[in-house]
């Protein structure tokens, strides 16, 4: 719903209804991940995409059909539909897609819901998608850490959902939840889908180099909200790092101690260190590889050749590092796409951080024979 967020809004403050098709569930391989949404606006227009291209067309129907009716619908897509080749989902995967009319009798609490996802504010929506009551197909709690808001008819199914929900909020998960049609402990009956909006996750690069700009770049075209760090004034400026959500002057293991203390580092967070200089990035790597728990980040690489790898190691080792906080240590940082630009080199960068994500082997896909879009393990929260 991020990406059309805007879109919809404008829709709901003009006071007009909005047929909004989300993904809710995939099994297989599939092409837009749970929480995708399209949207079909008063105007006749589409913004968004559930698929890809594969079902929109089908989708832009059914939600013609939802606001008409003013009730929302579960459809399925895929192999398993009798009408698969006819909506031209070709792509081996099924998804399940929840349409329901916005408007602001359906959705009061959207204007909120926009802010707090805009100021970076943990949110989750959690709607009724599945049940044997009708009437309850679109009702939805707004679950927030310390709050929620609207009630989905019973107080036992509130109190559940809202446990579950704010479960998923923390890791930043969207999932599929299955009760009773009172919110039982149970798996059938009713499915709620709940949809998380973390604030985005961080990658601080340290070292105001060329190639720190072409990494920045990537990142945020990935979804990291990028920083970055160098001691040099001259070098980190935010005319050479305009695509960086921002740009701080301080030596680099300072910042980062800095960072940590205040609870700004988490099991997400990308550090990048391409300063290759020992007087920068041996300090700052001390910090960052002893870290652990809450605030171990996701990844961290370093830049720097086979030699510059090797001599950056027995620095470490010489102030008190073990071969154990190098498991889980990238240095060199990247794939081996065999890059020489900056432009290259970042993308190798940001392929590396992608692989380990979602659990891919960086091998060419027409050398592979598993689903394309299919994990080997659970994704880690984004």
């Amino acid at each position: 719903m991020r990406d059309v967020l805007d879109d919809l809004v404008s829709a709901w403050r003009g006071g007009e209804t909005t047929g909004m098709a989300t993904v809710v569930n995939t099994i297989r391989s599939a092409p837009r991940l749970p929480g995708a949404s399209m949207l079909v606006l008063p105007d006749g227009t589409a913004a968004g995409s559930v698929s890809g291209g594969c079902v929109e067309g089908a989708v832009y129907e059914l939600s013609e059909t939802v606001v008409a009716e003013g009730t929302p619908a579960l459809q399925r897509y895929g192999f398993s539909d009798d009408e698969a080749f006819e909506v031209g989902l070709t792509c081996g995967g099924i998804i399940d897609v929840f349409i329901e009319p916005v408007s602001q009798l359906t959705f009061p609490q959207l204007p909120e819901v926009a802010d707090d996802i805009e100021h970076g504010r943990p949110v989750a929506l959690a709607t009724v998608v599945e049940h044997p009551d009708e009437s309850w197909l679109g009702r939805r709690l707004v679950v927030r850490p310390d709050s929620v808001d609207g009630t989905l008819g019973l107080e036992r199914a509130d109190h559940a959902v809202t446990d579950d929900a704010r479960g998923l909020l923390a890791s930043g998960t969207n999932q599929i939840l299955t009760y009773g049609p009172e919110g039982q402990r149970m798996d059938s009956g009713m499915k709620v889908f709940v949809s998380s909006f973390q604030p985005k996750p961080r990658m601080i690069v340290f070292g105001a180099i060329d190639f720190a700009s072409a990494v920045a770049r990537q990142a945020a075209m990935i979804g990291y909200h990028v920083t970055v760090c160098d001691a040099r004034p001259v070098f980190a400026t935010k005319a050479r790092f305009k695509e960086a959500d921002e740009v701080v002057v301080s030596w680099p293991h300072r910042y980062l101690t800095r960072e940590v203390e205040a609870g700004r580092i988490d099991n997400r967070t990308v550090i990048c260190v391409l300063t290759h200089d020992p007087k920068f990035d041996v300090p700052v790597l001390d910090v960052a590889l002893r870290l652990d728990g809450d605030n171990r980040p996701f990844y961290i690489g370093a830049m720097g050749s086979r030699r510059t790898h090797e001599d950056r190691l027995d620095r470490l080792r010489e102030v008190g590092l073990s071969d154990e906080h190098f498991e889980h240590f990238h240095s060199p940082i990247g794939l081996d796409l065999r890059g020489r630009t900056p432009e290259e080199t970042a993308v190798a960068v940001a392929a590396e951080i992608i692989a380990l994500r979602w659990g891919g082997s960086g091998s060419q896909l027409s050398r592979t024979a598993h689903d394309i879009h299919s994990d080997s393990r659970e994704p880690l929260p984004s």
